[in-house]
């Protein structure tokens, strides 16, 4: 079976946890384990997020003396890239001996005109209390808004329209390679219309969307979307907080889950379901194994009710 696993951001970097080297290294061996038993059994091509990872980047950017300008969130974006993508190869090279293992740097194609441009959801960075939010938006130019815990940068996250490099994942996954791939949603990139010419874009794309997209593109069997929580959650956080099992793409979209945090996952996995006829899951890292084998997470499977 292929499938598509998507890592959430905080796979490498926990809620409240410093963004040191070192924790992101620790935190990088859960990862390994959570997905080499599947690796054993399935083509895997596995994808990231990298919010606190680029928001990180994008501070120290803002606060070094040295530029004139800080670098644009797109090179930003390669960089989380090739610093997560490394982390994922090497342990997994240690973890499936004899495999073979490649981190791509992957660019997604956005349109131009998406209204997201002028309308910040994305979050990315770390929590801040409204006070110190407020204070570096005025001060870097930044929009923020409330997260779970706090206030956050929010930065444009167009839709992604293509992954430039899906025919080289494919050869790769055909030639036996597990993949490491779109990371961040790819790197931002729109096309002139004329020549064709690629630019970067002020951008961060969702990773579950790309993740979807590049699933759908591949023909995978499965789309893995993995996060903190065990499942998704009906009403999460209220007392009448309950856990959904298992859904159509119908089902899960009358379940009005928030842009910023379930909402893209459940979108995600709806898309891939309807425009495939796959499956797609959402749970915990600790349980991919038996997720995919029907014992954890929320299942969304195809709607076959006949009209």
């Amino acid at each position: 079976m292929r499938i598509v696993i998507a890592l959430g951001g905080n796979a490498l970097l926990h809620r409240g946890e410093r963004p040191d080297a070192s924790v992101q290294e620790a935190n990088i061996d859960r990862v390994t384990t959570a997905i080499a038993a599947l690796a054993q059994e399935h083509e895997i091509v596995i994808t990231h997020g990298n919010g606190p990872q680029i928001g990180l980047l994008a501070v120290e950017s803002a606060a070094d003396p040295a530029l004139s300008a800080p670098y644009p969130l797109d090179l930003l974006g390669a960089q989380t890239q090739g610093m997560i993508g490394s982390l994922l190869a090497r342990t997994l090279h240690d973890a499936l001996p004899g495999r073979r293992i490649a981190a791509l740097v992957t660019h997604t194609l956005v349109r131009a005109d998406d209204p997201a441009f002028d309308h910040p959801t994305k979050f990315v960075g770390q929590v801040y209390p409204y006070e110190v939010a407020s204070t570096l938006a005025r001060k870097r130019g930044w929009h923020i808004a409330a997260d779970t815990t706090g206030w956050r940068r929010v930065v444009p996250s167009p839709a992604p329209e293509r992954i430039l490099e899906t025919d080289t994942v494919h050869e790769l996954l055909n030639s036996g390679t597990l993949v490491i791939c779109a990371g961040g949603g790819g790197v931002p990139v729109t096309a002139d219309q004329d020549t064709g010419a690629l630019t970067g874009a002020e951008a961060v794309i969702d990773k579950d969307l790309t993740a979807a997209l590049l699933a759908e593109d591949l023909k995978a069997d499965f789309l893995l979307i993995l996060t903190d929580v065990p499942c998704v959650y009906a009403g999460y956080g209220t007392p009448d907080q309950r856990p959904v099992l298992g859904a159509t793409p119908a089902e899960l979209r009358r379940g009005g889950f928030p842009d910023g945090s379930m909402g893209p996952k459940t979108e995600a996995a709806a898309r891939f379901v309807e425009r495939t006829g796959g499956l797609a899951a959402i749970g915990s890292l600790d349980a991919a194994y038996e997720i995919v084998h029907g014992r954890s997470g929320t299942l969304v499977r195809p709607d076959l009710t006949v009209a």
